[in-house]
C-alpha cells in the first residue's frame, strides 16, 4: 500500500473572522509497513524557565494505540506537536520508523494529524475537504479518487460528499476530519483531543469508531486526551504525564491495578482511588484500626472505591452523602481524622446521611505509597 507523509505544510485560509488550517500530504515510497514505531529519547521543550516537557523518553511500537493522558498543562499536546514537527524540541531525539526525524520538517516525518478543531474549509464540500491536501500536492486524480473512495467506505459518509461543513453535525464533521487523515495513508496518526467538542453519547460512539479504524488500518496512533475514560477504553499503552514528566507508562490495566504514584492512583478510576494517611502504627490517622500497613512513618494507603463493601467490621466511617447512579451507588464518607472515603457499591444502597458504617476489602486490593515522594512502596 502506498503511504504518504502528512502535515508537511500547514496553510491558512482566512475568512476575515476565522482562520482554517489544512494539512498537506507528500508521498512516501511504496511498500512502507502500515504502522511505524515512534521513539522519544530525552525530549525537552522549554520556554525560558518554563519546562513544558523535561527529559521525556518513551517508545510506541508500530501498530499500537498509545494515549497521552494527563491534566491541562501537563505537556501532552506539546509532546504530540513535537512528534509532528509543529514544535521544535529544545533537546532530545525523535525517531519515527527507525529514522531520526528531529531536524526534519513535518512533511518528511510520515504522520497525519487530526486537530481538536476540525479545521474544515467552509466553502468546500466534504469530498473537496477530504482530498484538498492531496490535490495541493498534485497527487494524480485517479489516486485521489481511489483514496477518497476508500475513506468514504471506511467511514460510511458517502451520502455526505456534496454537503458543506455548515450542513454537518459535530459527529459528521469529525468523520470528515478522520477522512482527511485516512487519505494521507500515513503510518502514524496523531490526534489532539479530537472528541472534546462532542456530547457524551457521541463521544462514546466515536471512541469505538476511532479504535476500530486504527485496528483496521494497522497504523500507529498517538492520541491526546485528559479524559481517563477514553484512555482506559481505547489504549494499548497509556502514557500519563504530569508537569512535563511521565508518571507512568504502561497498559491501561496495569495503570489501574498497580499505579506507580499517588497521582496515577488518583487520576485513573471513577471515582478515584481513596488515599488515606496512616499513622506510625499502620492504621488510619486518628483511628484504632484496622491495620492497613506496616509500623513505619510516612505511608499512604490506597483503596479503590469499588473494592470496598459494607461489613460488620473494618474501616469505621460516617456517611456524608450517597449518589445513586443506576448500576451502583457512590457513598461519600469521612473517617477518623476527617479524611474522605468513597465507596462504590453495586445497585441501589440506601444509607442515611451521618449513618455509622464499616467497610472491608480484600488485602490484594490495598496499595501503599510513600507520603513524601508519592511513589509506590508495595502491594499488600
Amino acid at each position: 500500500m502506498e503511504l504518504s507523509h502528512a502535515i508537511g505544510l500547514v496553510q491558512s485560509y482566512g475568512t476575515g473572522r476565522r482562520t482554517y488550517r489544512v494539512t498537506m500530504m507528500e508521498p512516501l515510497p511504496a511498500g512502507v509497513p502500515g504502522g511505524a514505531a515512534v521513539r522519544l529519547h530525552g525530549v525537552s521543550r522549554h520556554w525560558g524557565s518554563v519546562a513544558a516537557l523535561d527529559g521525556v523518553s518513551l517508545e510506541v511500537k508500530a501498530g499500537t494505540f498509545c494515549v497521552l493522558l494527563g491534566p491541562s498543562g501537563c505537556g501532552k499536546t506539546t509532546c504530540l506537536r513535537i512528534v509532528a514537527g509543529l514544535e521544535q524540541a529544545s533537546g532530545g531525539v525523535i525517531e519515527i520508523g527507525g529514522r531520526d526525524v528531529t531536524a526534519l520538517p513535518p512533511a518528511a516525518r510520515g504522520v497525519a494529524m487530526v486537530f481538536q478543531s476540525y479545521a474544515l474549509f467552509p466553502h468546500l464540500n466534504v469530498a473537496e475537504n477530504i482530498v484538498f491536501g492531496l490535490k495541493a500536492r498534485s497527487v494524480p486524480k485517479a489516486d485521489r479518487a481511489r483514496r477518497l473512495d476508500r475513506a468514504v467506505e471506511i467511514l460510511g459518509i458517502g451520502h455526505l460528499l456534496a454537503r458543506r461543513p455548515g450542513q454537518l453535525s459535530g459527529g459528521q464533521q469529525q468523520r470528515v476530519a478522520l477522512g482527511r487523515a485516512i487519505v494521507a495513508e500515513a503510518p502514524v496518526c496523531l490526534m489532539d483531543e479530537p472528541l472534546s467538542n462532542l456530547d457524551a453519547q457521541l463521544r462514546a460512539d466515536m471512541r469505538r469508531e476511532i479504535l476500530a479504524l486504527q485496528r483496521r488500518l494497522g497504523i500507529t496512533m498517538l492520541y491526546v486526551t485528559h479524559d481517563q475514560t477514553e484512555a482506559m477504553g481505547m489504549a494499548d499503552q497509556v502514557v500519563l504525564l504530569r508537569d512535563g514528566h511521565i508518571e507512568q507508562d504502561a497498559p491501561p490495566a496495569e495503570v489501574y491495578a498497580a499505579p506507580a504514584t499517588t497521582f496515577a492512583a488518583s487520576f485513573i478510576g471513577t471515582p478515584p482511588m481513596n488515599l488515606l494517611k496512616l499513622s506510625e502504627s499502620g492504621v488510619i490517622d486518628g483511628s484504632v484500626g484496622p491495620v492497613l500497613g506496616p509500623a513505619r512513618a510516612g505511608l499512604v494507603a490506597g483503596i479503590r472505591p469499588e473494592a470496598l463493601r459494607l461489613a460488620a467490621t473494618g474501616i469505621a466511617a460516617r456517611v456524608t452523602h450517597g449518589e445513586y447512579l443506576g448500576a451502583d451507588t457512590v457513598v461519600a464518607c469521612t473517617v477518623a481524622d476527617g479524611q474522605t472515603l468513597l465507596a462504590r457499591l453495586p445497585g441501589r444502597v440506601g444509607l442515611a446521611d451521618n449513618a455509622a458504617v464499616k467497610f472491608e476489602f480484600d488485602r490484594a486490593d490495598l496499595h501503599l505509597f510513600d507520603a513524601g515522594t508519592g511513589r509506590r512502596v508495595s502491594t499488600v
